[in-house]
């Protein structure tokens, strides 16, 4: 996939630029050590112009997560915002993903960054995960120990844990991967967060191992919205083999309905389950067709 060309404008330290211009420096801790904090947001061509859904939201967790990895954050969010609806309006995008970075300065030693710099870039991306049910496989990877690092900031590094257990399902024939955490619970995808439904119930796993991310506060706020009954619990795995449906969320991913976990078919069909009910009611929200927005 292309993300850029010659013409594509990226935000870069207060200044906007071509995207193939400017360089990381090649001694910068993010580069070497994966030391860097990302968000990602999505913005829709509603019927009251382009919105970025909960885009302040995601900037306050980019800066939260700075917060937790000791690297200077020194933008305002306000005005973040403001410079990510002139960076999709510079482009030309209207549906677009929007990536902001945060990454350190030059630094070879294990030492705190005494400088960062921010970048947000944008592209068109269509549904992360596609539009049809998911073939998903068990991981062997896990998911990292919440006393390794702050597992719940979108961390740099974090995500060759992501990346490998991805490449390990894709190279299986599989669309994606679930992850289990160190005591063999159900984690998450990669990049997505996993609710399961049964007897008319959903449940997810509870924050821990997890990155608790904006679209699973959505779902949760959407539950309670429609009256849908919503348990945060550790999952094992036979449990999951008795699921009635379930699906992934994320901000990426949106909402994305699990058709089979290894050799277990859910036995309920998609436009049956309670994840078809919220994917609809989300899409609904991110659109601006509802104002859900007022609730939640």
């Amino acid at each position: 996939m292309q993300y850029f060309n010659s013409n594509t404008i990226i935000f870069l330290n207060g200044r906007f630029e071509k995207a193939s211009g400017p360089a990381a420096s090649l001694y910068g801790q993010s580069l070497h050590y994966g030391y860097s904090v990302f968000d990602g947001m999505r913005a829709y061509n509603t019927h009251n112009g382009t919105r970025i859904f909960k885009a302040r939201q995601h900037f306050e967790r980019l800066e939260q997560a700075a917060r937790l990895l000791n690297i200077p954050f020194k933008w305002n969010i306000d005005e973040l915002l403001r410079k990510a609806y002139k960076l999709l309006e510079m482009n030309g995008l209207k549906d677009a993903y929007i990536r902001p970075l945060v990454f350190c300065g030059p630094n070879m030693s294990l030492t705190a960054p005494v400088s960062s710099s921010i970048m947000i870039c944008a592209w068109k991306w269509d549904a992360y995960l596609g539009h049809e049910p998911l073939n998903v496989c068990i991981s062997g990877y896990e998911r990292p120990s919440p006393r390794s690092f702050p597992v719940q900031a979108k961390v740099g590094g974090n995500y060759v844990n992501a990346i490998l257990a991805t490449q390990e399902a894709k190279s299986k024939g599989f669309d994606e991967a679930l992850l289990l955490d160190e005591y063999g619970n159900v984690a998450q995808a990669p990049g997505a967060n996993i609710f399961m439904e049964k007897n008319g119930r959903l449940y997810t796993p509870p924050e821990g191992h997890i990155v608790p991310g904006i679209t699973r506060a959505t779902v949760r706020e959407l539950c309670r919205v429609l009256d849908i009954e919503l348990t945060e619990k550790h999952l094992d795995l036979q449990e999951l083999y008795h699921a009635d449906s379930a699906f992934f969320c994320g901000t990426a991913t949106e909402i994305a309905g699990i058709g089979r976990i290894e050799g277990y078919r859910m036995p309920m069909k998609w436009e049956d389950s309670i994840g078809a009910v919220i994917q609809r009611t989300y899409q609904s929200l991110v659109l601006e067709k509802q104002n859900y927005e007022v609730i939640i």
